[in-house]
């Protein structure tokens, strides 16, 4: 699966808050289970410190709370980079979310299908920039074994995937040649909190 670059730093960046941030990063996450539905979400906000900016090279290096530096390279896409300044908390928030839905009957041709885009500050905004992704699955159910808690899936690649369900209701509603469609969701957003935060 492909990022545009700005999805990909701002991915990054994102990545290397949640190993230690200014702040603890701080997680929610919930499971919302209907007939033949299961939704997961999860979002994880941290912040670090600017601590140096090389503006030839557009280099931002960050300090998290743990003491750990992480050097972020902001592209051309990033607008208002000169408005960064030494000393700015960043702020990260990454969300991401799966639902499984089961299709009865079956029968369509199985896709996966991805979209995804990204989004950057005004010009004379404060810096920001976010990015989304979305990936969509139509997958066959080839088999269930319900005494192992288990249903195979097999995607439009030909690849197979197990999953395991634990409740009994919803694994005794599931059938070979049935469908289920995956959608997985993941979102970043990295922006300057004002000063004073």
């Amino acid at each position: 699966m492909k990022f545009a670059p700005i999805t990909a730093a701002i991915l990054a960046a994102s990545v290397a808050f949640a190993a230690g941030a200014q702040q603890a990063p701080a997680t929610s996450s919930s499971v919302a289970v209907t007939p033949g539905k299961a939704v997961a979400t999860s979002t994880t906000t941290a912040s670090a410190v600017i601590v140096s900016i090389d503006s030839t090279y557009r280099i931002v290096t960050l300090k998290t709370a743990s003491g750990k530096v992480v050097e972020v390279v902001a592209g051309p896409e990033v607008k208002n980079f000169d408005q960064l300044k030494v000393g700015q908390k960043v702020k990260a928030a990454y969300s991401e979310a799966l639902s499984l839905e089961l299709k009865k009957g079956g029968g369509k041709p199985l896709t996966m299908t991805e979209k995804g885009g990204a989004t950057q500050a005004a010009p004379g905004a404060k810096p920001g920039a976010g990015g989304a992704r979305q990936v969509t699955v139509l997958a066959d159910v080839v088999k269930v074994d319900t005494k192992a808690h288990l249903v195979t899936l097999r995607g439009p690649a030909g690849n197979q995937v197990d999953l395991k369900v634990e409740d009994p209701e919803q694994l005794k509603n599931i059938k070979k040649g049935d469908q289920v469609e995956a959608v997985y969701t993941e979102a970043v957003a990295v922006t300057v909190e004002p000063a004073g935060k």
